[in-house]
């Protein structure tokens, strides 16, 4: 989903849209909900004005994701939703961590990161957060933070493994996701 309130096409992949958070993901989750469909991931696509090196706007209670998530909620308060716990659709270099000056992901200070944004999530209502960004000890780390706000309730559906693979590029469009320098095998099999 993105800011907009027109889907807008992505290139890479013919056929499949960025969804407008207010009308067209709402549209395509009320026919997914009328053949039985109730459960639904959620992928940003955040604005470059947003972006930031420690992608910030991932935590943010009043950014596109929690936004979607109350606004989905509340229409439907029947769905279950996913949503993605990662920095890369946040941050202004692309990465799925915090980089160094030296081009050296820095793992705990993302898993810091990872934490609010999970955290920020399940206050906006979230059932499942993916945390999808390969960095060390972020499943316990989220554990904790959810737990230590009460949200105990929220589950963690983790990404066992990612590839640092071309396959991701069609996605990584979608996302504007792109690694702006180097790539992802530092953290990525």
């Amino acid at each position: 989903t993105h800011e907009g309130e027109e889907d807008t096409p992505i290139g890479a992949m013919p056929g499949c849209y960025r969804l407008g958070w207010r009308h067209g993901l709402v549209e395509e989750v009320a026919k997914a909900r009328d053949v039985g469909v109730k459960n639904f991931v959620l992928f940003p696509k955040v604005p470059d004005a947003l972006k930031s090196p420690t992608g910030d706007e991932a935590y943010n209670d009043n950014g596109l994701v929690p936004r979607a998530i109350r606004m989905l909620k509340d229409k439907f308060p029947d769905v279950i939703i996913y949503t993605d716990v990662a920095l890369d659709p946040y941050s202004s270099d692309g990465h799925d961590g915090i980089v160094r000056e030296d081009g050296v992901i820095m793992n705990d200070e993302t898993v810091h990161q990872l934490c609010k944004q999970a955290v920020a999530q399940a206050r906006a209502g979230a059932d499942v957060v993916s945390p999808s960004d390969m960095m060390d000890g972020r499943v316990g780390a989220i554990r904790a933070a959810l737990d230590g706000e009460g949200f105990s309730h929220v589950l963690i559906m983790s990404y066992t493994a990612k590839y640092a693979s071309s396959f991701y590029g069609p996605f990584r469009e979608a996302l504007d996701s792109n690694p702006r320098f180097g790539d992802k095998k530092t953290y990525q099999m």
